[in-house]
């Protein structure tokens, strides 16, 4: 994988943050909820840690990192979309070892501290490619529970950058989630439904999603 390559994919990205977005998912995936969902954003679920780092490779650290390093060099960047608990989303979460995992595949080191991780990614990417990386993981406007993603094998989901990924539902028992790069492992969703009840929703993913073919 080449970093010249993925930042150069994270500018073309930022460029189409402001392209409408529409969502390609079977009807049960619009239905109306039985309750009327919560507020509760995920980026309060991603910061319940504590800003900090430890050694669970399964949890959000260096994805919480990066949301606050984002919003922190400009507040005004559409990732400020997690915070809106108000606005209905769903993300695909990559866990502190799918950071890990891009590290290695970047420099060729296994990291790790997951500090380590996290200022090895700002240093090779900078702030504006992990923006648009970042926004490639959020499909804006729909609640997509992990029941509904298993009756909507080969959807294409129109993701906050205007690209798309594709649901692909292996042996009707678990979900990948495939991304523009052919040549890396497809993400697996490890952890389901992160803030369920909420019209933001999360699935945490095995791998960080990769927006063109490195």
């Amino acid at each position: 994988m080449s970093t010249r390559r993925l930042a150069r994919a994270g500018g073309v990205l930022a460029v189409a943050l402001g392209t409408s977005v529409a969502l390609a998912l079977p009807a049960a995936a619009h239905g109306k909820p039985a309750h009327q969902p919560g507020d509760r954003s995920l980026a309060t679920v991603l910061a319940k840690d504590g800003a900090g780092f430890d050694r669970d490779p399964r949890d959000f650290d260096i994805l919480d990192n990066a949301v606050t390093a984002v919003l922190t060099a400009d507040p005004a960047s559409p990732v400020a979309v997690l915070a809106d608990g108000d606005t209905a989303l769903t993300a695909f979460l990559p866990t502190d070892q799918a950071f890990r995992r891009l590290a290695h595949d970047l420099t060729g080191t296994w990291y790790r501290s997951e500090s380590r991780v996290f200022t090895v990614l700002a240093e090779e990417l900078g702030v504006e490619t992990i923006e648009a990386v970042l926004l490639y993981h959020v499909v804006p406007g729909a609640t997509i529970t992990y029941r509904q993603a298993l009756r909507s094998d080969g959807a294409a989901l129109t993701t906050a950058t205007g690209a798309t990924v594709q649901v692909d539902v292996v042996r009707r028992a678990f979900v990948r989630v495939v991304d523009a790069d052919p040549d890396d492992a497809d993400a697996v969703v490890v952890k389901k439904d992160v803030n369920r009840g909420n019209l933001q929703i999360g699935h945490a993913v095995s791998q960080v999603l990769r927006p063109v073919d490195l």
